[in-house]
């Protein structure tokens, strides 16, 4: 698909989602995502918090500062990935998304995806995840690999949940370490889309620069 074309595509998703009075959480500013929309990678967070809501942009508070060190750590740009959520619009008080209301914003997301068209999915927190796995579980299947309708999906922690544990950012960084990789190999077909069995990542790996 043409960059104009994808753009194009967008734009109208962008505006069904600010036209559609039935979505919840209409009380709060549209969140609808940014980046390179050519992108091989798609960070998918799973609602907008406070300042997310006030600038209108994705991952912009301390976790959104925490995910951009996270990608330069790696030799990438925030810029040169694509960032977005499953819900668009802030819950309140910054509350998990209900399930009524993640099943409201599914489609819009699928939709999302489909125009992008990314090589890795990164779901980030189980919110996310589960949209795509939803028998999974973050403490154990964060870092794989796994193959999902057609899409090479690799789960992490949300990057919220690394600044309340040094733990959880050290497995997070880690598992970041092993993105540009995976990237590699999905470039050169050592992992493909038919490859349905999670496989567990090594980030002593060469990296790759996006």
């Amino acid at each position: 698909m043409e960059l104009q074309e994808k753009q194009t595509l967008l734009d109208e998703l962008k505006q069904e989602l600010e036209a559609d009075d039935t979505l919840p959480l209409r009380g709060s500013n549209l969140v609808f995502g940014e980046g390179d929309i050519n992108s091989q990678v798609m960070f998918i967070g799973e609602a907008p918090g406070f300042h997310e809501d006030r600038l209108g942009r994705p991952f912009v508070g301390r976790a959104g500062e925490l995910l951009t060190e996270l990608i330069q750590k790696i030799g990438w740009k925030r810029e040169d990935v694509y960032i977005t959520n499953i819900i668009k619009r802030r819950p309140p008080e910054n509350r998990d998304p209900l399930p009524e209301e993640i099943e409201a914003y599914k489609p819009f997301l699928t939709r999302q995806i489909d125009i992008i068209s990314p090589r890795v999915v990164v779901p980030l927190g189980r919110f996310s995840m589960n949209y795509f796995l939803p028998e999974a579980k973050i403490t154990r299947d964060q870092g794989k690999i796994f193959h999902v309708d057609g899409h090479i999906v690799v789960p992490l922690f949300h990057p919220a949940a690394a600044l309340r544990s040094t733990e959880v950012l050290k497995t997070l960084t880690k598992s970041f370490e092993a993105l540009p990789r995976i990237i590699e190999e999905v470039q050169g077909g050592a992992i493909a889309p038919e490859n349905k069995k999670p496989v567990e990542v090594n980030p002593q790996q060469q990296l790759f620069s996006l």
